[in-house]
C-alpha cells in the first residue's frame, strides 16, 4: 500500500464530518482507529506464539476483524455503525475486565481507551476512514515498517495541533541521546513523561541490534517503561511501540509527579536508563509541589522532573540524558539547589548546547542536553559542547528540521574530547572543573552562543520571543529571591 499523503487523505474525509472540529480532534479520532487496527495485528501475532492465547475482546466481538474487516464485509452501515461505535465499542473498551496475570501488552487496551471519544457523526465518512485504515496489513513486516516511517511524520503533525508540540521531540535528538548512554540488553529504560514514545522507540532501535538469542528477545520485550498523563499522546505512544514490535510496553497513564511522595521511592522504583524531555514552561500547583521535600519544591514542571529523575535513576550504573531549556542552566534559586544536588549525587559529565530553533515552530527557546550517570559518587568535572547551525541553515523550521547528520561533528568529538577555542575567551567546547562551576554559583550557561551569534541566526520575531523568555526567567529569579527575603523577615 502507498502511504504517501495517508494522513492528508483521511483528514480530507474527516473535514466533511460536522463532528470533527480542527486538526487536534481529527488526529485524536484517527489515532484510536489506527490503534485498534495495530492491536488486532498484535493479537494475531500473540495467537501464533501462544496456543493458549485468549483475546480480551473476542467474547464481546470488539476485535477489529469482528466489526471493521472490509475484506470479509464485517462492517455495519449507517446509524448501525455509529450506534455500535458510540454505545458498544468505546464503552466496552473502557470497562473491560482484565484478568489477573494478563500480560501488560495485552492489558493496555483498557487504559488506552479511558478518555477516548468518537467525534465523527457522519457514518459514511466514518466508514471511508475505516476502509482506508483496514487496507493496511500490520501483520506484514514490510508494510508495518513502511507505515512506521509515515507514523513519524504523523507524530510531527502534532506540532501544529493546539499545544501538542510538547509531545514530539525531533528524532535526531532522541536517536543521538539513545546512542550515547551506552544502552545494553537487560537495561530497564524509562521516560517519565513519554509523550508519543519517541525516546523509547530510539532506545528500541539501539537495543534491537543487540539481539542474538531467544533469551535476548525476552529481555528486550520487557525493557521499556513510560508514564504519560495526557490521553492523546498516551494512545499514540502505545501505537508507536506496538507498531515497532515492542509487545510488552510498561506504559502507565498517569502523572509522574503525583504517583508517590518523593521520599516513598525505593530502589525497586529505579531504572537503569532515563531518556526524556520534561515538559518545560509548565507550572505545578501546591498539591503537586507538596510531593517533594520542603526545601526543594518548585512550581516549575521541569525542575520537579529533574528531582524525580535523579531520585529514580538506578544507584548502580544508572545513566540519564535529559533535554532542558537554557533557563535551567543559568537559573538561580531552586534551580541552583537542584543542579548542586545532581552534581553531589551523580556525575554530570556532559552538557550539549543546542541551537535555539531545534524545536521550531513550537518554540524558539534554546535547549540543551544534560548527560549524567552514577559512574562516580559525584561530579568532578563537566564537558560543554555547542552544536552550531549546519552550513546553509540560518535556523531550523517546520520544513527544515534538525537531522541526525547535523550532529556528526558532535559524534566525532564525543569519544575524543578536546577543547575548541574560538578566541576572545570564547569556546565551542571546554571542560570545567567542579570548583570552577561552584565559583559561578552553578550557572551552567557555558560554551553557548554569544548575543551577536544569536542575533545573526534568529529572525526579529524569534529574537523578541527569545528576549521575552529570558526576561521572564530573570524575573522569576528575582521573585524567588524576594520571597526568600520576605520569609526570613517574617
Amino acid at each position: 500500500m502507498q502511504f504517501s499523503n495517508f494522513v492528508k487523505r483521511i483528514s480530507d474525509i474527516m473535514r466533511i464530518d460536522a463532528g470533527t472540529n480542527g486538526d487536534a480532534q481529527r488526529i485524536e479520532q484517527l489515532s484510536w482507529i489506527i490503534f485498534l487496527k495495530i492491536y488486532d495485528a498484535a493479537e494475531m501475532n500473540w495467537e501464533l506464539e501462544n496456543d493458549d492465547f485468549q483475546s480480551l475482546l473476542e467474547p464481546l466481538h470488539l476485535r477489529w476483524r469482528d466489526w471493521a474487516d472490509f475484506e470479509n464485509d464485517n462492517v455495519a452501515i449507517g446509524d448501525e455503525l455509529l450506534d455500535f461505535v458510540n454505545n458498544t465499542l468505546l464503552p466496552s473498551l473502557k470497562n473491560l475486565t482484565i484478568p489477573t496475570g494478563t500480560p501488560k501488552g495485552q492489558a493496555l487496551i483498557k487504559t488506552a481507551f479511558t478518555d477516548v471519544h468518537n467525534y465523527m457523526k457522519d457514518s459514511v465518512a466514518l466508514r471511508e476512514v475505516l476502509a482506508k485504515v483496514d487496507k493496511i496489513d500490520f501483520t506484514d513486516p514490510q508494510e508495518s515498517h513502511a507505515f512506521g516511517e509515515i507514523y513519524e511524520t504523523f507524530l510531527q503533525e502534532l506540532q501544529n495541533a493546539r499545544n501538542a508540540g510538547e509531545f514530539y521531540t525531533p528524532r535526531a535528538l532522541t536517536d543521538f541521546m539513545a546512542e550515547h548512554v551506552q544502552l545494553k540488553l537487560g537495561d530497564q529504560v524509562a521516560d517519565l513523561a513519554c509523550g508519543t514514545g519517541g525516546f523509547l522507540n530510539s532506545a528500541r532501535r539501539v537495543l534491537f541490534s543487540q539481539i542474538q538469542t531467544a533469551s535476548d528477545s525476552e529481555l528486550f520485550s520487557h525493557s521499556f517503561h513510560g508514564i504519560e498523563k495526557k490521553s492523546l499522546p498516551y494512545l499514540l505512544c502505545l501505537s508507536n511501540l506496538l507498531l515497532n514490535g515492542i509487545d510488552n510496553p510498561d506504559i502507565l497513564y498517569s502523572n509522574s509527579l503525583t504517583i508517590k511522595n518523593y521520599l516513598d521511592y525505593t530502589n525497586k522504583d529505579c531504572f537503569d536508563v532515563i531518556l526524556m524531555n520534561p515538559p518545560f514552561g509548565g507550572k505545578e500547583k501546591a498539591d503537586v509541589q507538596e510531593k517533594f521535600l520542603q526545601g526543594e519544591r518548585s512550581n516549575e514542571t521541569a525542575d520537579l522532573f529533574m528531582l524525580l529523575i535523579e531520585k529514580r535513576l538506578s544507584k548502580q550504573g544508572g545513566r540519564a540524558a535529559v533535554v532542558l531549556p537554557d533557563g535551567f542552566l543559568f537559573g538561580g534559586g531552586n534551580k541552583t539547589m537542584i543542579k548542586k544536588k545532581i552534581m553531589d549525587n551523580a556525575n554530570l559529565h556532559t552538557v550539549v548546547r543546542l541551537p535555539t530553533s531545534v524545536f521550531a515552530p513550537y518554540t524558539s527557546i534554546a535547549t540543551n542536553i544534560l548527560f549524567f550517570d552514577r559512574s562516580k559518587p559525584q561530579t568532578t568535572e563537566t564537558w560543554f559542547y555547542r552544536v552550531d547551525m549546519p552550513q546553509g541553515y540560518k535556523s531550523f523550521s517546520k520544513t527544515k528540521h534538525i537531522k541526525r547528520e547535523h550532529l556528526k561533528d558532535l559524534d566525532q568529538w564525543w569519544d575524543h574530547r578536546e577543547e575548541i577555542a574560538e578566541g576572545n575567551g570564547q569556546y565551542k567546547a571546554k571542560c570545567y572543573t567542579r570548583a570552577e562551576i561552584e565559583k559561578r554559583n552553578y550557572n551552567l550557561a557555558l560554551c553557548g552562543y554569544t548575543k551577536e551569534q544569536q542575533e545573526d541566526l534568529l529572525s526579529p520575531a524569534e529574537l523578541i520571543a527569545d528576549y521575552q523568555a529570558e526576561r521572564a526567567q530573570y524575573a522569576e529569579q528575582i521573585d524567588h529571591t524576594l520571597e526568600q527575603i520576605m520569609s526570613s523577615i517574617g
